[in-house]
């Protein structure tokens, strides 16, 4: 591993990037930049959905097989007119967290973001095609509040958040007050190395469970291919690992066979493939080749 290679390149580019950590065997081996800043994570919000999924299924009180609208608040559904209902009974909570819902926008939009998703037309939904939008993160993590009978970010805040350290990131909620799921979150370099840490340790901080490991293993496991080369629940495959990613450059990369993290916080809307090209180069070396 060459770090100092991949900082000169990050310098000489002058790429956006804020700060690196690299951890090797849960131990920090090389750290650059601001890593104690809070920036916006972007879609890496997914990913702690994904994590409140888990807890509701390991608790039984979610069943990611099951339509979504088993978790979704009652009084939304019962008016829905019959034909969206039944659209949405073949639905699974499993679809929307792998991003296989085709039709809907980018992100949900108006005053009521839960009745607009829901109204959305959508034709042969039920056919599982990788589609990204923000309004299937949107409706899972409304599901999981429901399920879990509390606030999502109130949940995430005492079971994931204050084991781990992490004192009251910002956050977005929708117009109706549920918490933005998609996006929204911001978190340092190191809060998120942390995140990558207790995944790499099966779903335990410091002796302490937060979610299954057998969850774990589904949510960071292709559940619907696509280009990239692949997507589990919130989380992207990544070679012989998977990703938690935002969208301008903000990175976790968890690599189990090399006992590997790293994460990196910049924003890059463009050259993010040159960031993670020179990442594989100097960080992963002759690595990249595994799978």
């Amino acid at each position: 591993m060459d770090f100092d290679g991949f900082v000169r390149d990050i310098r000489e580019n002058r790429w956006q990037v804020y700060g690196v950590e690299v951890y090797e065997n849960g131990v920090l081996a090389c750290r650059w930049g601001d890593t104690d800043t809070r920036y916006p994570i972007y879609s890496v919000t997914k990913s702690l959905v994904s994590l409140a999924v888990g807890m509701a299924v390991d608790e039984g009180k979610m069943d990611v097989g099951k339509s979504v609208l088993r978790y979704l608040p009652k009084e939304t559904v019962s008016v829905l007119p019959k034909n969206q209902r039944a659209v949405y009974e073949k639905i699974p909570v499993r679809q929307l967290l792998s991003m296989s819902v085709r039709g809907y926008p980018f992100r949900p939009e108006g005053e009521n973001w839960l009745e607009h998703a829901l109204r959305l037309p959508l034709q042969d939904a039920e056919t599982p095609a990788f589609d990204y939008s923000n309004v299937s993160a949107y409706l899972v993590g409304v599901a999981a509040a429901c399920a879990l009978d509390t606030d999502l970010y109130a949940c995430l805040k005492r079971r994931v958040f204050e084991p781990l350290g992490i004192a009251d990131p910002p956050y977005l909620r929708s117009p109706e007050g549920y918490f933005y799921g998609a996006s929204g979150m911001e978190l340092s370099v190191s809060e998120l190395s942390r995140l990558g840490l207790m995944l790499s340790q099966g779903g335990v901080w410091r002796g302490e469970r937060i979610v299954s490991a057998e969850y774990l293993r589904e949510a960071t496991s292709v559940q619907q291919m696509n280009r990239e080369g692949g997507y589990g629940y919130f989380f992207w495959k990544y070679r012989g690992g998977f990703s938690m990613n935002g969208k301008w450059g903000q990175k976790c990369y968890v690599l189990p066979k090399q006992k590997r993290i790293v994460t990196f916080l910049s924003h890059l809307e463009e050259g993010s493939g040159q960031v993670r090209e020179s990442m594989e180069k100097y960080l992963l070396g002759t690595e990249q080749e595994e799978k």
